[in-house]
């Protein structure tokens, strides 16, 4: 008797959630979905991939590139004190045009695209690549390596926006405790669903 009640409360919510078209089940569905990617797709991504962030949304245009190729890289930057542009920022760190046309997401990316991210081992990580890495002083940060050093068998990285005139202060001399991830796909603007998401809930976190 108690395992044919049992049945019975177990397809009465099976059709609710499933079959039943009311608010109440659709809200039920959303939580349900929620609770899903959060705390199973989103961990067993991490497992597979080797980092705690397997996808990022990003909600800064820090990496943005305005209009060609060509027009980015003679565009303002900031070499020292003094206004140069990209492209003298760039060869000042020993990067040529020609190397970075070789970079990954050469062109950068743009507010709400989702990145998918790998653990690489920090010593596997070349310049050029872009990397997620955690600061203290904002939200974790999804940027380019424009140096790397190494310092008694420990990997520094020193890192860029794309878009940004010069490395803010603290990308300078970045460790590899903090490092998350290489950026190795990227999804156009799907990451606004996140940000919506985001910003009406706030459950999720957002890479700056």
């Amino acid at each position: 008797m108690k395992r044919t009640n049992i049945q019975r409360t177990a397809r009465r919510i099976w059709k609710f959630i499933w079959e039943e078209d009311s608010w109440a089940s659709l809200f039920v569905n959303i939580i349900l979905a929620f609770v899903i990617i959060k705390f199973i797709v989103y961990p067993g991504l991490g497992l597979i991939l080797h980092t705690p962030y397997p996808i990022v949304a990003v909600v800064s245009g820090s990496m943005e590139h305005d209009g060609s190729f060509e027009s980015w890289w003679s565009s303002k930057a900031l070499c020292g004190q003094n206004s140069c542009s990209q492209a003298e920022h760039y060869q000042q760190a020993g990067i040529a045009k020609e190397d970075f046309q070789e970079f990954p997401y050469k062109n950068g990316f743009n507010i709400g695209d989702i990145m998918i991210l790998y653990g690489t081992k920090p010593e596997d990580i070349r310049v050029g690549n872009v990397i997620v890495f955690r600061s203290s002083n904002t939200d974790p940060i999804i940027h380019r390596v424009i140096k790397i050093k190494e310092k008694s068998g420990e990997v520094f990285f020193t890192t860029k926006g794309d878009h940004n005139s010069a490395s803010l202060a603290f990308e300078s001399y970045i460790p590899e405790e903090v490092y998350l991830g290489r950026a190795v796909w990227r999804v156009p603007y799907l990451g606004y669903i996140k940000i919506v998401f985001v910003k009406l809930i706030g459950l999720f976190q957002l890479i700056v």
